[in-house]
């Protein structure tokens, strides 16, 4: 079998590794795992064995400074920027958008993917031991900020974005990518670099290939690559599988789960101070269950946390004892498409095989994660024996994902969000209602959240779910464009709590790019572009922002 361990006694696990993150020489731990080595490792930690005998095992701060200085190259040294050769001005969809502010405002973004277009140098190739890179052969678009490599679930809504901006090769270098990590490891990690390969992150791939040859007809790619697809999507069956047993009957769903224990070492200082609050029989369980949460995209939030001992504490997590509605949905909604693939390439024996495979997907989805009564599935704790009823928009992914046997499913989505005063926020859906100071909770609001309940309610035949899916668009431009106005940026999260600000929380600060924040606000602005309004109302907006929305009014007219 392939191991998805990371080897590497620098970037993964070690003394030398310990004994540099615990001692902070940076404020954020991923700046160091994101250097590379001026020369082997070998060399390196023969070096380091050297000066780790000469201290006793203890180097003061600034031996290790000189150490980590002589040894290692500043972050970012093995990426060249790239401009995406497929770029152009003035795609299409700008025609669609009536508000002439935000047209100007959807050419900018445009523009923007040019700032995060990434390429690997020849040296990753020929020396991937000396970094914690993962080999890319082709170009890719990063999210921004400190995430200079590119991540699994993030790129799909950065595809949907490319799409829209006519950058077809670019997607299909991105999806080349991915499915030459299947093809190595097997799985597609969390993101481009070794110490991500324990794990994995939301499964999109599918999905990925659906868009881009529905954009592109490029059946020959698809009919060369089907086997990888379904090789992907065997990791979740073989290692995220979960027998749930319920009214005599035993279902088979899936979960978020890393069977590896050891801190982040991205996250590194954080992972063994937090562990320091837990007894010592339990630490590798924790680090496990962190991992898990990271697998979910979701890292952190009280979702992975209620129903432990204190659902305000991270240690309190437990991913991996949720059998998640949306990574349920995101796997349906793949074995749909992988029979439709297999019809269309006339392979009717698998085709027939992923119809079943669905069809005994929603039958458990239904059975375990679907509430009758408050119209909407849940999250469903498999110690506790029940399902987890607090509020996330990942709630109604399966109706995102067309997972769900029942038509009016949209307008009960849409009573949902009434019952739970979620129509209330005016600048975005909330991450969910408690706030415990982790980034994937209140008052944060995340770009594919939204993505997921306003396409969703679009669904309905009902002008007035419709309607709703629109206005929580214009919700969203409004918060994105009114940021935008102010700080000539975009973020990866928006507070939705006073007005629409960049968002904060979690484990390092708000980032600027934004990759999938700008994918979905093109698609926002393709869907809606005759009917969105860029509202700016200089009334609501600070005195010192009242000169700098002036101003770009007045440059936009």
């Amino acid at each position: 079998a392939l191991s998805p361990l990371c080897e590497s006694q620098i970037y993964c696990h070690g003394e030398l590794l310990h004994q540099v993150q615990m001692a902070q020489l940076y404020q954020d731990d991923k700046q160091f795992v994101d250097m590379s080595l001026a020369t082997s490792p070998d060399e390196v930690l023969q070096k380091f064995s050297e000066l780790a005998v000469a201290h006793n095992h203890s180097i003061p701060r600034e031996e290790l400074q000189n150490f980590v200085q002589s040894y290692f190259q500043p972050v970012g040294q093995e990426l060249q920027p790239w401009t995406p050769e497929d770029w152009k001005d003035s795609p299409q969809f700008l025609q669609k958008i009536s508000d002439s502010r935000l047209r100007v405002w959807a050419e900018e973004l445009h523009k923007i993917w040019k700032k995060l277009g990434k390429k690997m140098k020849a040296e990753v190739l020929s020396h991937p031991e000396r970094s914690s890179l993962i080999y890319s052969e082709h170009p890719f678009i990063v999210p921004g900020g400190r995430f200079v490599e590119f991540y699994y679930w993030d790129s799909y809504w950065v595809m949907e974005g490319l799409l829209l901006s006519e950058m077809a090769s670019t997607v299909k270098g991105m999806l080349q990518n991915f499915l030459d990590l299947v093809k190595t490891y097997g799985h597609i990690p969390n993101g481009g670099r070794v110490y991500y390969l324990q794990r994995s992150h939301p499964p999109l791939l599918t999905l990925m290939m659906e868009r881009y040859v529905a954009h592109t007809n490029d059946v020959a790619f698809l009919r060369e690559n089907i086997g990888t697809l379904a090789l992907e999507l065997e990791f979740w069956t073989v290692n995220r599988t979960v027998s749930v047993g319920s009214g005599g009957q035993s279902y088979i769903l899936n979960r978020y789960y890393v069977p590896y224990g050891g801190p982040r070492p991205e996250s590194y200082s954080k992972d063994e101070e937090l562990a320091k609050t837990v007894p010592e029989g339990d630490r590798e369980t924790l680090w496990a269950e962190l991992k898990a949460g990271a697998e979910s995209g979701w890292d952190f939030s009280s979702r992975w946390l209620v129903g432990g001992p204190d659902p305000d504490l991270l240690s309190s997590i437990r991913t991996s004892k949720m059998v998640p509605a949306d990574l349920n949905a995101f796997l349906c909604q793949a074995e749909e498409l992988m029979s439709n693939f297999y019809s269309r390439l006339g392979n009717d024996t698998e085709a027939k095989r992923y119809r079943n495979l669905r069809a005994q997907r929603l039958a458990a989805m239904e059975a375990i994660l679907w509430d009758e009564q408050k119209g909407a599935w849940f999250d469903y704790d498999l110690e506790k024996g029940k399902k987890n009823l607090e509020f996330y928009p990942s709630n109604l992914t399966p109706l995102w994902a067309g997972c769900f046997s029942d038509p009016n499913v949209a307008d009960r989505a849409l009573k949902y969000l009434e019952d739970n005063k979620i129509l209330t926020y005016q600048y975005g859906i909330p991450t969910s209602l408690r706030n415990t100071g982790q980034q994937w909770d209140f008052p944060n609001a995340w770009a594919p959240l939204q993505d997921l309940v306003i396409r969703g309610l679009a669904k309905s035949a009902s002008p007035r779910t419709q309607e709703v899916a629109f206005q929580l668009a214009q919700n969203r431009i409004k918060t994105n464009f009114k940021v935008y106005s102010q700080k000539s940026a975009m973020y990866e999260k928006y507070d939705i709590s006073n007005g629409g600000h960049p968002g904060g929380g979690g484990e390092y600060e708000v980032q600027e790019g934004f990759g999938w924040t700008n994918g979905l606000a093109l698609m926002l602005l393709d869907r809606y572009g005759d009917q969105l309004t860029s509202g700016t109302q200089l009334a609501s907006l600070g005195p010192h922002c009242l000169v700098t929305a002036l101003l770009l009014s007045l440059l936009l007219q």
